[in-house]
């Protein structure tokens, strides 16, 4: 196995190993907390064992902590050490970091603060002022999924896209660069977590769902200078080369799309999450988002694989040039995404070693691959699936025709939830196992006739959702529902088998991290934060923590302490998907919890939930109702869910003052600090009402029902 602690010789990289090995395990058993992350001084170093500076730990990405001090004998006696009350209802998906004595922490609207890791005293907070009307933009919340660390600086990638460097002791910028033109004609935004990779900052960014082309960007850390940038998908031929890396890949990139709406609409690809990196290759791991607009019919003539959506583009270091790509699926058109952890091991394959890169997308299925070439090595699913008649002797996926939807609806498995979504995924050396929240579900598709895409809107090209296509849609829909299960798994990605699974309530169970004494650590949608056994998947520790943890989760050693950290923050598009099943709990406000042994600190007692006011009497006609679903459909699902069920608010339960105020909401922007913009640039007055009169139809189809409250 590739050690998590090599150390590169002054000399280069690859070389004094067995001295690094050494240093690594005396630091170990020293309980070293001196190291400070990655620094200009020895950027390829591997971190401190007691330290958390990265989104994954280190370049490994296995989200893997060495420390051992909690173990199963004394896990039992964790408590809480510190919190503090983040002030939000919404997501909260970042992974803390740590070095030196300091916790960072980021919030939505990338708010960031740092913290005494020992008591929990904020010691600076950081806002970068981004518009709240941003938020309109996002897909699943303003989230912020993390920070970087770099030397002395802190830097986040917000909402409006920038990236700012903050001083880590004073969290005063020390420079600020844009990734993208807040007036650009796409609707970008970043969700994601800044990577830092010896010295340059890699980011991505979001805006698939609304019409835009993907690319990822990286900037010296040092100084915030552009260093390149290279686009995911091809733009208009007319316009001629973009003068960015990706220019000599683009030929044949551009085959595989056809027709024109392609580049007038974006085609999606966008690395909003997950991306690694190999020092010795130094090559950087990129993974693509979903098509834009979604439906292969509307985009590119129904045909093309439309590299490279959904897909890993290994990119040369030093200059983003190309190195080479594995596309999961081809055509991509049922908003799946390869923007998953990805993480680097050495494992042994059929008697030989391989340096592997792993990955659980969306698409159900967990991968391995060679990280230094792209080649396929295996692919197994873990959840039910319809899309996969199995791989050609190239590793290329045979796609069914069965999921290639059109007008008549058609039921695909996974659902757009994904088999594995955002959560992040840890992998153990120790054990050889990979472990992820699994999701097992469907997704009914159609689409939806004489669609014409709208600017700033989710740009699905999906329809079916009223008359016969709509009856069918439910029916179908019921059938995946029977089926719908969640898990933690285990998984052995040499044997591409399942290892063990624990069963658990419904989508949205969060991000996993494990340790060197053979643990495992995970949020879960109970509301609480757990411990299990590695090698079993015992519960051996639960904390109800009155919000469920997306998240990844932390551990960190302090004057000879370990703690064990993460964010308690229910949101985003897991909370959505989980409110849409009826089930949604009370819960707290986001909090950030940090845990030792015996620690003695208690949480206050949650408060009682309000009840749900009766809705209005319908008086809308069946037509004003029909148009309001389907511009819900286009303009407010996704944030309100689909068939405005759960979502950032359930929309089914507003009170008779939120009512009174429906079309000053949406069209005057009274709730902008919350996030919520206007909408008048896209919607009239007419348009308004009917969407409110479609809202007050789903709220009185499905009062007094027990599972819609």
């Amino acid at each position: 196995m590739r050690s998590a602690f090599r150390l590169p010789s002054p000399m280069g990289r690859g070389r004094g190993r067995v001295l690094s090995a050494l240093f690594a395990v005396a630091a170990l058993l020293a309980a070293c907390t001196a190291g400070a992350g990655f620094t200009e001084a020895d950027p390829l170093a591997a971190p401190a064992p007691g330290d958390w500076p990265s989104d994954g730990r280190d370049y490994t990405a296995q989200r893997y902590s060495p420390l051992t001090q909690i173990d199963a004998s004394n896990v039992s006696r964790l408590g809480l050490a510190w919190y503090d009350d983040l002030g939000t209802y919404r997501g909260v998906e970042a992974t803390p970091i740590y070095a030196d004595g300091v916790l960072y922490n980021s919030l939505p609207f990338n708010i960031t603060i740092a913290y005494d890791a020992r008591t929990g005293k904020r010691l600076w907070t950081y806002d970068p002022q981004v518009p709240r009307e941003m938020a309109r933009f996002a897909c699943c919340e303003p989230v912020s999924r993390g920070l970087a660390m770099w030397g002395d600086k802190i830097i986040i990638a917000t909402l409006d896209g920038r990236l700012i460097a903050l001083d880590k002791a004073t969290g005063k910028p020390v420079w600020t660069t844009r990734t993208f033109a807040p007036d650009s004609d796409y609707v970008y935004t970043i969700t994601g977590a800044p990577r830092v990779f010896d010295g340059k900052v890699v980011v991505g960014n979001s805006g698939g769902d609304f019409g835009v082309r993907g690319f990822v960007s990286a900037y010296d850390a040092d100084t915030g200078r552009k260093l390149w940038k290279f686009f995911l998908t091809p733009g208009d031929p007319a316009k001629g080369p973009d003068g960015e890396a990706s220019d000599p890949i683009m030929p044949m990139i551009r085959k595989t799309w056809f027709g024109d709406a392609y580049y007038q609409l974006g085609g999606g690809a966008n690395p909003w999450d997950s991306i690694a990196y190999d020092p010795d290759l130094d090559l950087v791991y990129v993974g693509t988002g979903n098509s834009s607009p979604h439906s292969r019919y509307y985009r590119s003539e129904n045909k093309g694989d439309n590299l490279f959506v959904c897909s890993i583009v290994a990119l040369h270091a030093k200059d983003g040039s190309y190195a080479w790509h594995y596309q999961m699926n081809p055509g991509e058109e049922w908003d799946w995404t390869c923007t998953q952890s990805m993480i680097s091991a050495d494992l042994t394959i059929d008697g030989k070693p391989r340096k592997v890169l792993m990955q659980a997308p969306k698409n159900g299925f967990f991968y391995v691959l060679d990280r230094k070439t792209g080649e396929f090595i295996s692919a197994k699913n873990h959840v039910m699936q319809n899309w996969n008649e199995g791989f050609d002797a190239t590793g290329h996926p045979i796609t069914s025709d069965a999921v290639r939807y059109g007008f008549d609806p058609k039921l695909v498995m996974p659902g757009p939830g994904g088999g594995h979504n955002w959560f992040p995924m840890a992998y153990s050396p120790r054990t050889g196992l990979a472990y992820f929240p699994a999701y097992q579900s469907g997704f009914v598709y159609a689409l939806q006739p004489d669609w014409k895409p709208q600017p700033k809107r989710s740009n699905s090209g999906w329809g079916g959702y009223t008359g016969d296509a709509g009856r069918k849609r439910a029916e179908l829909q019921e059938e995946a529902n029977k089926v719908e299960k969640a898990w933690l798994t285990a998984w052995d990605p040499v044997k591409q088998a399942v290892a063990w699974q624990v069963p658990l309530p419904r989508h949205g169970n969060g991000g996993v991290f494990a340790t060197g004494s053979d643990l495992v650590f995970e949020g879960t949608t109970k509301q609480t934060f757990a411990a299990f056994d590695a090698r079993t998947g015992k519960v051996l520790w639960e904390y109800p923590t009155q919000s469920a943890p997306v998240g990844g989760g932390i551990t960190y050693m302090l004057d000879g302490m370990q703690y064990v950290a993460v964010n308690a923050g229910w949101g985003g598009g897991a909370a959505q998907i989980e409110q849409s099943s009826g089930t949604e709990l009370p819960r707290a406000s986001a909090r950030l919890l940090v845990f030792k042994l015996d620690g003695d600190k208690q949480l206050p007692p949650l408060a009682a939930t309000e009840a749900v006011e009766p809705p209005p009497p319908l008086r809308a006609s069946e037509a004003q109702i029909t148009e309001g679903a389907q511009l819900f459909a286009q303009t407010c699902a996704v944030c309100h869910g689909q068939r405005a069920i759960g979502g950032v608010k359930d929309l089914r339960h507003m009170s008779a003052e939120t009512h009174a105020k429906f079309t000053d909401i949406v069209l005057k922007g009274i709730y902008v600090d919350k996030g919520m913009a206007s909408f008048a640039d896209l919607l009239t007055p007419q348009q308004a009402e009917a969407i409110h009169a479609y809202l007050i139809a789903r709220a009185n189809e499905d009062w007094g029902r027990q599972d819609a409250n």
